[in-house]
């Protein structure tokens, strides 16, 4: 259907007295057998669907409102609204439903509301009608005419007969025509009198007088009628405030009017609920439902007027990023946006959705980019609030944003850098800027936010990326303050905590930055001294040798347990060593259990295969940590084939170990334990052997070249999921030097931080 007369909006009231949208449709009214009567059906505009079948009463009390609104109630508590998108459609079913009850399609109610207790209550009552006969709006009478509005708050029929008795005789804007006489002749008590009069009428809590009250004739006189509160020594100024101290800022110029009016009645409607009106009272806190909903569907109308304007949107954006537009008009356009995200906050689920992707096509990132590194104050403090609006509603939003920015951009200027920098700049001494910021940012890289099943790899993507390009400036203050320190004691806590979580993917790390290598020259630096420095990295070493974290204590026993072993105040490396030889015989019995056959079959690994190996392990993601990896196994080797690598191997072994004693750690002039380790062929072909204690097939030092060759085509062998060191090549003939090789040195490979 594609009649926009009888496009509506369908809201239904939830426990909360808020209204929730169920969906935007088709109204029509139709037959329905099974219901034997008249009833309203909505359709979905998107499928179809059946959103609302209704059948109309004739005892139900619907009302009109707004002149696009249709309100009703179909059972206790379930209140139901159809928001109509033009006024003569709503005008087309008011008269079905007025037809279907035989009333007047003038009249704003169909029903009078009576309860079963009420209509007891009047029977017994025969003067009952006379309880809303109106006295003549005159001064002498605003007493009597108080007294009668005070009455009838705690009757809902009253309350009713009332409301009718006040729309058909214009009683309101009488009333406000005598509160101009009264304020001139500066009569104090007549004007309590009204004070009491326009409170009660509006807690009649009726829409039809909400339209008379808050329309541009009237609005200011009834906001000047609640500045004479009886129980005010001096009368507010509202109107002085509203008039002369609020002042609306338009940004852009708004060329419609309705939107215009719409803005301003709405911003004075929320000025009497929140500052001028008091608290209601447990009693009175249903009296202002319909005040609620009215300042509601006015938010919801004012976002889609200026949704729908796209002209209007693109040029908010075009000054706001332009770098001639002064200061003080982008801080008012930022203000702007920030009220706008507020008001959207209104909105029910789907329309939130189309109002923020309306935001991120027009650009609203990249310009937040832009005005949250500005000096301005007021700006940041804007731009962060709207920054939280979209965090909030979407992060996988702003992920993906980042993300292709990245990409896009040559420069180090990223969003969630600026983010970072501010957090960290922050000027506030309470630091209230920042503390939102982490907020964000935590939400941001929070994994468990990351799990929405339309990107499955977002987690991974995301922290990559983050890692890579965000990491650095979130933890430079970090490293800063450490390298002041002429101890480092923030970087080892940091390291500490670390290897707590015992993760074989950070000690990983760990090894492949040799990251011990400083530690250890701390200790060293530090000397006898017993002090809290000392006793950090002692305890360190401890850990590891209690928690028996095998991968840690084979990397510390290879390459710095000669100069440990001269400690002797602690018993922590000697036994870091037992544990190391432990760990090494049980391997060697494993070893020798295997048949020969079976490992004669095994080869060594290829130096690329290695580094290729090293480079995955280090790109899977956090799920997959711990599994093997097994590469296919290429079929066995000639017996010629593998009798002259062995023999080169066993050549090259030699020469490696008379360069290793050559090579030892030496103490610098300046007291620090320096290491330098020398490379293998292997090493110069580009092989790791950090993550993998295997080596390729070794050549002789000289040919170089001719190895790189060789070991390009020797097979992948197997990798197994043992944390302990299990050589990957075993030969019969020579047992004890399979041994030192499966235990290899780091000394003996290139530094994998370098």
């Amino acid at each position: 259907m594609s009649d926009t007369r009888r496009r509506v909006k369908v809201y239904t009231l939830n426990e909360d007295r808020q209204w929730d949208d169920r969906g935007t449709g088709h109204v029509s009214s139709t037959y329905v057998e099974r219901l034997k009567g008249m009833a309203l059906l909505v359709r979905a505009e998107s499928d179809g669907s059946l959103l609302l079948e209704s059948k109309i009463s004739p005892n139900t009390a619907y009302q009109k409102q707004q002149d696009t609104l249709i309100v009703w109630s179909e059972a206790e508590n379930y209140d139901l609204a159809l928001s109509f998108q033009e006024k003569a459609g709503c005008d087309e079913i008011w008269e079905k439903i007025c037809q279907v009850q035989g009333k007047d399609p003038a009249v704003e109610i169909t029903q009078e509301l009576i309860d079963e207790s009420e209509e007891e209550r009047f029977e017994e009552m025969p003067e009952t009608s006379h309880l809303v006969d109106l006295p003549p709006c005159e001064l002498n009478k605003l007493e009597e005419i108080a007294d009668l509005v005070t009455s009838v708050l705690s009757s809902p029929i009253r309350r009713e007969k009332l409301a009718l008795a006040l729309m058909n005789e214009g009683y309101i804007k009488k009333l406000l025509q005598l509160f101009q006489v009264c304020e001139d002749l500066e009569n104090s008590e007549d004007l309590h009198h009204l004070y009491e009069i326009v409170r009660g009428i509006l807690f009649l809590n009726k829409a039809a007088l909400f339209e008379v009250m808050f329309s541009d004739d009237c609005i200011m006189d009834v906001v000047g009628c609640l500045e004479y509160d009886p129980a005010l020594v001096q009368p507010k100024k509202h109107r002085e405030f509203l008039t002369k101290t609020a002042k609306f800022k338009e940004v852009i110029p708004i060329t419609d009017s309705e939107l215009r009016q719409k803005i301003h009645q709405t911003y004075r409607v929320q000025y009497i609920q929140d500052i001028i009106l008091p608290t209601p009272s447990v009693f009175e806190e249903n009296f202002l439902s319909t005040l609620t909903s009215f300042i509601f569907f006015n938010k919801v109308e004012i976002v889609s007027m200026l949704q729908e304007d796209e002209k209007f949107l693109s040029e908010v954006f075009a000054q706001l990023t332009d770098e001639a537009t002064d200061d003080g008009k982008r801080r008012e356009l930022v203000n702007f946006f920030k009220e706008f995200c507020a008001f959207s906050q209104t909105l029910q689920p789907q329309n939130r959705d189309a109002f923020f992707k309306t935001l991120a096509n027009l650009g609203i990132l990249p310009a937040l980019e832009i005005v949250m590194g500005m000096d301005d104050l007021q700006v940041r403090a804007a731009a962060t609030d709207i920054f939280s609006y979209l965090v909030e509603f979407s992060p996988s939003m702003v992920r993906e944003f980042v993300m292709q920015e990245a990409q896009q951009s040559d420069d180090d200027i990223l969003l969630i850098n600026v983010v970072i920098e501010q957090m960290i700049c922050d000027p506030d001494p309470e630091l209230g800027g920042a503390v939102q910021l982490m907020g964000l940012l935590r939400t941001l890289i929070d994994p468990e936010n990351m799990l929405a099943p339309s990107n499955k790899t977002e987690k991974t993507e995301f922290l990559s990326f983050f890692y890579k390009y965000c990491m650095h400036v979130l933890t430079a203050p970090l490293l800063a303050n450490t390298a002041e320190e002429k101890t480092g004691k923030g970087a080892l806590r940091f390291m500490r905590r670390i290897i707590g979580l015992k993760d074989e993917f950070y000690n990983r790390y760990i090894i492949k930055g040799n990251l011990f290598e400083p530690v250890i020259n701390a200790l060293l630096d530090n000397g006898t001294r017993y002090n809290l420095l000392n006793s950090a990295i002692i305890e360190l070493f401890e850990f590891i040798k209690v928690e028996d974290i095998k991968l840690l204590t084979a990397h510390i026993i290879d390459n710095f347990y000669e100069t440990l072993e001269s400690i002797e105040y602690v018993q922590t490396f000697k036994g870091l060593n037992t544990r190391y030889e432990q760990e090494k015989d049980r391997q060697n019995q494993r070893l020798n259990s295997v048949p020969s056959t079976v490992r004669n079959n095994r080869y060594r690994r290829d130096a690329r295969a290695l580094e290729d190996d090293e480079e995955m392990w280090f790109n899977e993601d956090d799920e997959e940590e711990g599994e093997a990896v097994v590469p296919p196994v290429e079929k066995s080797k000639t017996e010629d084939d593998f009798s002259d690598n062995y023999g080169k191997f066993i050549e090259a072994k030699k020469v490696k170990e008379s360069e290793d004693k050559e090579n030892l750690p030496k103490r610098t002039s300046s007291g620090s334990f320096k290491f330098t380790f020398s490379h293998s062929a292997g090493a110069a072909n580009g092989t790791n052997s950090t993550n993998s204690k295997s080596a390729a097939v070794p050549s002789s030092p000289a040919s170089t070249n001719s190895s790189s060759s060789k070991t390009a085509n020797s097979p992948a062998p197997v990798m197994t999921k043992q944390a302990g060191l299990v050589g990957l090549v075993d030969y019969p003939d020579d047992e004890e030097e399979d041994e030192e090789e499966e235990e290899a040195s780091p000394r003996k490979r290139s530094r994998l931080g370098s």
